[in-house]
């Protein structure tokens, strides 16, 4: 990783819009529950009041890390189509024959494509590689090596 903006995939950039529109209207329902007066009645009512400003304190904070993550990923432009950095999507074979296409990226997040973190044994790896290169990494199980069959964005 550069420690500058970094690049988004299509799929991901889909994917953090679509987490931040569910977090805004689950933030939205949450928000609405709250009174915003001195609680009136039992503590249990108080303690249920401070989980769920709690709860919104964290949508705030998980928003506010995905609007910057669009932010960055506009000044930083598209993924390159050359060399494997985050936000490439890339194809590789490995060892066994077995081909995959995975997204770098700079966290780990639930999507359709397999995400592979960019500070993860073959992330590293991959990072800077072009297509027809063959790369070597560590597993839990030892050595392993894959070879780079194409670099570009699936989006």
């Amino acid at each position: 990783m550069t420690g500058g903006p970094e690049p988004i995939s299509a799929e991901g950039l889909r994917a953090v819009q679509e987490e931040l529109a569910q977090l805004r209207a689950e933030r939205g329902d949450v928000a609405a529950t709250l009174r915003g007066v001195e609680p009136v009645g039992d503590r249990a009512d108080a303690a249920d009041e401070l989980q769920r400003a709690s709860e919104v304190t964290r949508l705030d904070r998980r928003i506010a890390e995905l609007e910057e993550r669009l932010r960055e990923a506009s000044v930083a432009g598209p993924p390159s189509t050359e060399a494997v950095g985050v936000g490439s999507t890339v194809t590789v074979r490995f060892a066994d024959g077995a081909e995959e296409t995975v997204e770098i990226a700079e966290l780990a997040e639930e999507r359709e494509l397999t995400l592979v973190t960019a500070d993860s044994p073959l992330g590293k790896a991959l990072l800077g590689r072009h297509a027809g290169e063959t790369v070597s990494y560590e597993t839990p199980g030892g050595a392993a090596s894959a070879v780079v069959l194409a670099v570009g964005d699936r989006g």
